[in-house]
């Protein structure tokens, strides 16, 4: 579904009139600026605050040349996973310690400490920086969230809505769903079955999007999971 296709069921559902187009003659158009607000802000939320969604994992690596200690976050970083640790190819039995406090990174450094045997890691200034020096041809690597969450009809990606048939590139009943609550919440209408029933589609979504871990059977599904009960559960 296109952002138009959207934003015309909500508006069938909301009771605004149904629109031939959503950014076309926005300016001139109060209810289409807010519902192309609202799928904006409504597509960000779902995208980056509910969940690490696995379409939207990706991997960075940088390599060493013995000299840069400072590296770029990629141009589509929108957050680190939530378990995202950073790694050195050649240790690979413990993580880089994060450095939160810059104070504390900059004392460390000006006293040539570094408390890690593997190295340490911080950002600032839209870098990961690392400490010590990265060895030429050594890398470090890390899992981070992208940006981008809606597919351009242009071509590509981006994290915002820029013509009516550009989607939303996670499930578009969602979008829906959620664009109908918190419309009716913002013009002081009763908001909470719709609430409900997006929260529950939501839900689902989350449930079905990484397989959940066995906690008791005999065979564990990933490496984060472990046979707690190794015997059929007890009825």
């Amino acid at each position: 579904m296109t952002l138009l296709s959207v934003v015309r069921d909500v508006c069938a559902v909301v009771g605004v009139n149904i629109p031939t187009a959503v950014t076309t003659n926005l300016a001139a158009n109060r209810t289409m600026q807010e519902m192309y607000a609202l799928a904006n802000e409504m597509a960000q939320r779902i995208a980056y605050d509910t969940r690490d969604w696995t379409l939207f994992r990706k991997v960075q690596t940088y390599t060493g040349d013995g000299i840069a200690t400072s590296f770029p976050l990629p141009a589509d970083y929108k957050r680190m996973l939530l378990t995202s640790n950073v790694w050195r190819s050649t240790y690979t039995m413990a993580p880089l310690s994060f450095i939160p406090d810059t104070d504390e990174w900059l004392i460390r450094r000006a006293r040539n400490w570094t408390a890690n045997p593997y190295g340490e890691w911080t950002m600032y200034g839209g870098n990961m920086v690392l400490s010590p020096v990265l060895p030429v041809g050594d890398s470090v690597y890390y899992a981070y969230l992208e940006s981008n969450c809606i597919a351009l009809a242009s071509g590509g990606y981006g994290n915002i809505f820029t013509a009516d048939t550009d989607s939303f590139r996670l499930d578009e009943r969602l979008l829906k769903l959620g664009m109908v609550w918190q419309w009716k919440a913002n013009k002081g209408t009763s908001y909470a079955e719709d609430m409900g029933t997006y929260s529950d589609a939501l839900a689902v979504a989350m449930g079905h999007d990484s397989p959940a871990p066995i906690i008791v059977g005999r065979r564990p599904i990933s490496a984060n999971a472990r046979v707690a009960y190794p015997f059929p559960a007890p009825t």
